[in-house]
Formats: structure tokens, C-alpha cells, sequence
């Protein structure tokens, strides 16, 4: 009978470890979970006290679930053992099976270590050699994965007997399916906690989302997003309203364009720099009536973790006002306030570039290098009634002496004055007859005037490329690439022409005349001394014709 009553009592303890198994894997939470651990081991197993020692982070353990006792529980709960001490004590006393058995002849070795405990219940005397003493201690390390969760402390077994084999094979395999449950918990806590955070996160991003889609579509100023990479690649993938209205474009047409679909061409290598690098360029889009508005771009590359750059986010500034009053500086700076000309300095500019172009060309029209001649050799020739005479270096290697129009004044040499075919830059050097007389008569404002309309005769009877400056005062200069010194001597007539017929100033008729010089931009001359020539040979003409011709007002 007794082996039969063994037999019922091992089969009720199997159902009740069945029942607190059951209740573990229900529990919702980890904290859930530890407390049904502790629970569990008191109402299935037969003890009165259960303490769940749960592995922390660091390594050390801590108090998670107390059960069986409210004083147990009020005195250990959330204290923490060093994980050195509980080493300790699992190496030490009985092992049965994967428990610790530490009897009370050994126990007392433990009181120091910083395991946290409470004080045992019972007779110090055990009446027999299988009682409990108050003293005893039993452990259940818990694992998953050969990893230590935790430890199950149990006291005080309700028969008052140190456990047999049966109740500690139960308690064996009680604690294995703890460290399962704990192990389970913590991966749906850490699940939940996790979806928590992505929730967020998608939250965070929809907000984010939200907040460009406003930013980008109500932004005073043009956005887009252009695709960088596949079929696709700089088509503008989304456009906002500011963009469309400054373009004259819906947003269903923006997108079939890409920005260099669009540009000037003369910026387009500037736009593929900017594209390719990030950054900032000013540049010309074009609208659809055909004209083009100054913007400031400004891109920044979108990039994906995993595929590398994916987007190109354009900013896009009308800055045409800007620009046209830049435009406006700049002109001012190079041209003449009154007749709108080039000025002094950007025909210094213009004539310093061709002279650069040319500096390894043949001399112009025949004509080498060319330098004024000394004071003491002028004189010499002054004295043959040679005035402003000046010395190229010929094709042959010798220097000739040529007379301001360009004849030579030597007698071994035939035919330099003869146009031979070569071309140049010339430069006509313009000074009005008789324009102080008009200044000093009729004032400053008819002057003026006068000005004015000859800077118009003078552009109108040039060709296009070619530059009618205003030096200052009543002096022009005309530069003209590509001529020969017959070309150059007629374009003097015809500007000549141009100017003789009167002009009609506030109801009266006023005439000018006007003098030329023409002067070679030759290989190894400056600006200045391109000019000088130019202007003394003005004076030789200003000399040589008759007063009739000079006959101004």
C-alpha cells in the first residue's frame, strides 16, 4: 500500500508541476513571468519559500519575485548578490543533479557574502538525519542555451524533510522549464520593446515625412527632387508650386524635363559639376516663351545607406533682379555714362586680349613691330616735313622708316605702303574738329548732344564685332580685327563720311569734322603703346588736311 500511495502522490505532483508549468508560458510579461516562477515553485513543489535570483546586466544577480513569504519578500526584494559570491556558492556543498545542496555543517561559511538571505524558521536540533535545518540551503540554477538566467532559492519543504530524489528531479525539471519561460519572456519583451521603438520611429518618420512634404511644397522658393541613378537619371521627380510658377511650367510638364533640359548651354557644364558634386551654381533656366531667368541652385545629395546616392534635392533662387543689377554695374563701370560706348578701360580690356590672341602672328598688314622714334631722329625728320614718323621692323630683319599713313619715306624700299594681303587689328584713333567751338558757342548741353549723335554714327557705320570706343572728351576709338591697310584707310573714309553731314541740336544746325589715325596691334606691343601710335598718327592727319575739311559749327 505504501509503494501505491508513492505511486498517486508522484502522479498529483506531476499534475501540479504540469499546472505550474502551464501558468508560466501564460504569463504576458517577464515580471509576469519571474513571479509565476516563484509561485510556482510553493504551490506545485512543496516548499514554503521561493526566491528568484535573476541575472542582470552587469553579471550580478538580483531579487526579481519572492513567494511564500510577505516579510521574506519586504526584506530581499531588488537586493542584489555579486555574481563572485553566488559562484561561490554553486561550486560548493552537495551537487544533485544540476541543483546545490549546501547542508547547515557547511553553511555557516556563507554568512559573510553579500548573497542576500533571510533568517531561518525551525529547530537548530534536527530530530532526524534527513530533517531540514533552518539553516540549509537548496538551489536551482535556471539556463537557456548553457547561459546562466538566474537561480531558484527554495527553503523550508513542507514535510520538514530535505527533498528525495523524486521532489528533486522535479525540481530539476521545474527549473529548466523556468529558464525557457524567463528565456521566452525576455524575447517578447525585448519583441514588444522593439515594436514599441519602431512604432516610434515610424511615427518620428511619418512626422518627418510630413514636415518636408510641407516645407517642400510651400516653400516662397523653387524645390525639386531629380533622379540620380537608371532610366530616369536628372529627370525632375517632384517639382513644388514656387518652382512651376517661376519656370511658367505645371508640375505634369516639369517632369518630363531634366535641369539640363532646360539650362542655358553655355551653363551646362557648370550645372553637370554642381549635379555630380553638390553645391551651389548660378545659371540660366529657360522659360517657354524662350527666355531665360538667372537663378542660384543649390543641390544636396539624398544618399541611401545601401545603394549609394539615390536623389539630387535642388533648391532653386530667382535672382534675376540681382543679376540684372550686377549686369548693370558692370556696365556702368566699362562703358561711357553719356553715349553708352566702351569706356577708356574696357577698350584697354578689349584691344589688350586681341593683342594676346596675337602674339605669335605675323606682324598686321605688313607692319613689325612698331616703336616711335626717339626725340633726336624725329627731329631729324620733322626737318623733311616727316612729322610723326615712326619705325616697323620689316619682314626683311631692317628697320624703315613709314610715314604716318603708312607709306614707306625710305627710297630703297618699293611698295611697302602696298597692301599685300596681310590682315590685322586696326586701330582708328578718332578726335573731333571743332567741337570746342560748339561747346563754347551753344553750351555744354548741345555738346552733349553732339556727342551722342556721332557715337551713333560711328556704331552704325561699323561691323558687327567691331568696338567704337569713347575715350573721353571728344576722342573715339574704333578696333576692327581683320583688316588690311587699304580696308583700314577706307573704314576711316566712311566713318569720315558719317560724321559730315549735319546735325540738328535743339532746332539748329551744327557740323563736326574729324580727324583719324590708324594704328597696328602688333606681336610684342601693349594697349598703350598701340594707342600712342594711333594718336600721333591722328595728329598728322589733324595737321596735314586743309581747314575746310576742320570747318566745324
Amino acid at each position: 500500500m505504501e509503494a501505491e500511495s508513492e505511486q498517486y502522490v508522484r502522479l498529483g505532483t506531476l499534475r501540479q508541476l504540469h499546472q505550474v508549468v502551464a501558468e508560466l508560458n501564460a504569463a504576458r510579461s517577464l515580471a509576469e513571468t519571474l513571479q509565476a516562477v516563484a509561485d510556482g515553485v510553493v504551490s506545485g513543489l512543496g516548499f514554503q519559500i521561493a526566491v528568484v535570483n535573476l541575472v542582470g546586466p552587469d553579471g550580478d544577480l538580483v531579487v526579481a519575485a519572492v513567494s511564500g513569504s510577505a516579510a521574506a519578500e519586504a526584506l530581499m526584494a531588488g537586493r542584489v548578490g555579486s555574481r563572485e559570491a553566488w559562484d561561490r556558492r554553486l561550486s560548493m556543498g552537495e551537487v544533485w543533479g544540476t541543483l546545490c545542496f549546501i547542508p547547515y555543517e557547511i553553511g555557516w561559511s556563507l554568512d559573510g557574502d553579500d548573497v542576500p538571505s533571510w533568517p531561518g524558521e525551525g529547530p537548530a536540533s534536527p530530530m532526524y538525519p534527513d530533517s531540514w535545518h533552518p539553516n540549509d540551503r537548496l538551489f536551482a540554477p535556471m539556463y537557456s542555451s548553457n547561459e546562466l538566467l538566474g537561480v531558484l532559492s527554495v527553503d523550508r519543504p513542507r514535510n520538514g524533510k530535505r527533498p528525495g530524489p523524486w521532489v528533486r528531479e522535479a525540481l530539476q525539471m521545474y527549473s529548466s522549464q523556468a529558464g525557457i519561460a524567463i528565456s521566452n519572456a525576455r524575447l517578447r519583451s525585448n519583441m514588444q520593446r522593439a515594436l514599441v521603438r519602431l512604432e516610434r520611429e515610424q511615427q518620428a518618420l511619418r512626422a518627418s515625412e510630413e514636415s518636408f512634404r510641407q516645407a517642400f511644397e510651400y516653400a516662397p522658393s523653387g524645390m525639386a527632387i531629380a533622379e540620380m541613378s537608371g532610366d530616369q537619371q536628372g529627370k525632375l521627380h517632384r517639382a513644388n508650386d514656387a518652382l512651376c510658377r517661376l519656370l511658367g511650367r505645371p508640375a505634369t510638364i516639369l517632369r518630363r524635363y531634366s535641369f539640363a533640359d532646360l539650362v542655358h548651354l553655355e551653363d551646362l557644364d557648370l550645372l553637370v559639376r554642381t549635379s555630380a558634386e553638390g553645391g551651389r551654381a548660378e545659371l540660366r533656366l529657360s522659360r517657354p516663351d524662350g527666355s531665360y531667368l538667372w537663378v542660384s541652385l543649390r543641390n544636396s545629395v539624398v544618399a541611401d545607406a545601401a545603394d549609394g546616392p539615390r536623389y539630387l534635392l535642388t533648391h532653386v533662387e530667382d535672382i534675376e533682379e540681382r543679376k540684372r543689377h550686377e549686369l548693370q554695374l558692370a556696365h556702368r563701370a566699362s562703358h561711357d555714362a553719356l553715349t553708352g560706348l566702351p569706356n577708356s578701360a574696357e577698350l584697354r580690356s578689349r584691344l589688350g586680349r586681341r593683342l594676346c590672341d596675337r602674339a605669335h602672328e605675323p606682324d598686321a598688314a605688313g607692319i613689325g613691330s612698331v616703336t616711335t622714334l626717339d626725340t633726336g631722329l624725329a627731329d631729324a625728320f620733322d626737318s623733311f616735313g616727316l612729322e610723326g614718323l615712326t619705325m616697323p621692323t620689316g619682314y626683311d630683319g631692317h628697320v624703315h622708316a613709314v610715314t604716318p599713313d603708312g607709306e614707306s619715306a625710305d627710297p630703297d624700299v618699293e611698295g611697302q605702303g602696298d597692301d599685300r594681303g596681310i590682315k590685322g587689328v586696326a586701330v582708328l584713333f578718332c578726335d573731333l574738329d571743332g567741337f570746342k567751338s560748339i561747346n563754347d558757342r551753344f553750351g555744354h548741353h548741345t555738346g552733349d548732344a553732339v556727342l551722342v549723335e556721332v557715337a551713333r554714327r560711328l556704331s552704325n557705320a561699323v561691323r558687327d564685332g567691331d568696338t567704337v570706343a569713347r575715350l573721353g572728351g571728344d576722342e573715339f576709338v574704333v578696333l576692327a580685327d581683320g583688316l588690311g591697310r587699304a580696308d583700314a584707310s577706307e573704314l576711316a573714309e566712311r566713318l569720315r563720311t558719317a560724321l559730315s553731314p549735319p546735325m540738328r541740336v535743339d532746332g539748329r544746325a551744327v557740323r563736326v569734322g574729324a580727324s583719324f589715325g590708324i594704328g597696328w596691334a602688333a606681336c610684342g606691343m601693349t594697349a598703350e603703346e598701340v594707342l600712342h601710335s594711333a594718336d600721333q598718327r591722328m595728329y598728322v592727319d589733324k595737321r596735314s588736311r586743309s581747314r575746310n575739311h576742320r570747318r566745324a559749327g
